[in-house]
């Protein structure tokens, strides 16, 4: 009897050591850390990188008197904001940094009463000197919709250069750098890279491309992109490459 007690005993220590071998071998397999993303199927995923860029400086709608004009209807938002769309005024180049303001409510005034949108349609508006100006009403921080781009204003940001930028314009450094600032930081932080291309809808048929139409675009577009127009000018047009770059830097990617 007590020799049958010694030879179990001794039959489950040595069932003991084979399953200490067997997980220390499957510890060793799996680089010494058994909870692996295969053995752990419910692991969290990793988190996203956040790529945006530092909030630029940026002069409010009460520093040009917006509220001289008109008082702008309740904004609309969209969910997030997944591409830049650059235009230009189409207003004479030359002018005077501090006349500025002026000529935010001359545009103003055109846009609300002129074409009926009520507000500005530009969200940000950037002069020759770099300032970078508050535009349509409804917080600079938030995924304003605007009346910059018919087809495809959800989802984008409208930023409008002061001035005329058709072939053989010069385009300002200063305001070349101050729009690239503000696509870094208004980009959504887990969006597209600036240098990329991004998947829109169309929500209008006088659009390029037929309403509910899937679109390809550059995430640093000209209103050309997607509107049959000349708008941003040839000369501007041609730097938006540069200033996906310059954004895409900022964010650090």
């Amino acid at each position: 009897m007590q020799l049958t007690r010694v030879r179990r005993q001794r039959s489950a220590a040595a069932f003991a050591v084979l399953v200490l071998l067997a997980g220390t071998s499957t510890l060793l397999r799996s680089g010494g850390n058994r909870h692996t993303a295969a053995a752990s199927p419910d692991r969290p995923a990793a988190a996203r990188p956040v790529h945006q860029g530092p909030r630029p400086a940026i002069v409010p709608r009460s520093a040009w008197h917006a509220e001289a004009v008109d008082t702008a209807p309740a904004a609309r938002y969209a969910p997030a904001v997944k591409a830049a769309v650059v235009h230009h005024t189409s207003t004479p180049n030359g002018y005077d940094c501090a006349e500025v303001p002026g000529m935010l409510r001359g545009l103003y005034e055109g846009h609300a009463h002129g074409r009926d949108w009520d507000d500005i349609g530009y969200n940000f508006l950037v002069d020759a000197c770099g300032t970078i100006y508050e535009g349509r009403a409804g917080g600079v921080d938030r995924p304003v919709v605007g009346a910059h781009t018919k087809g495809f204003n959800e989802g984008t940001v409208g930023i409008a250069a002061v001035g005329a930028f058709d072939r053989g314009a010069a385009v300002p450094r200063p305001m070349l750098d101050s729009i690239a600032r503000l696509v870094a930081w208004k980009l959504g932080p887990y969006g597209p890279d600036p240098r990329g291309s991004v998947a829109l809808v169309s929500t209008s048929d006088e659009s390029r491309f037929p309403q509910g139409a899937e679109a390809l675009l550059p995430v640093v577009g000209g209103h050309s992109d997607g509107y049959p127009t000349r708008c941003p000018g040839a000369a501007l047009y041609a730097r938006l490459p540069e200033i996906g770059a310059r954004a895409a830097l900022l964010q650090r990617r």
